[in-house]
């Protein structure tokens, strides 16, 4: 699966030299860094999703799971444990879900 590719390559870079990997130099500048530059991925997937340009939006969805997987990395999170608290979600309707919040 290529979601556990990326996983284990972006868990490689934790200990890459940052000047040979721009994941190395975002998960160098910590959680806050990485939090930052999901927010500024997301957003730009937002402006294209509002513009309709399908390949754009494509792509900025690219980088927002890259960055998220990144994000969740610098704080230790197996995406894992984000599939599981989905398949968990997957019994209970969503609105039923948000009840329970």
């Amino acid at each position: 699966m290529i979601l556990q590719t990326l996983e284990q390559t972006i868990i490689s870079r934790k200990t890459a030299d940052p000047n040979s990997s721009w994941t190395a130099q975002l998960l160098e500048n910590g959680p806050e860094k990485c939090a930052e530059k999901f927010g500024e991925e997301a957003i730009e997937a937002i402006i294209e999703a509002v513009k309709g340009d399908q390949k754009a939006l494509t792509s900025e969805a690219a980088d927002v799971v890259y960055h998220l997987m990144v994000m969740l990395a610098s704080r230790d999170i197996p995406f894992t444990d984000v599939l599981a608290e989905l398949a968990h979600r997957s019994r209970t309707s969503g609105l039923d879900e948000k009840a329970q919040r």
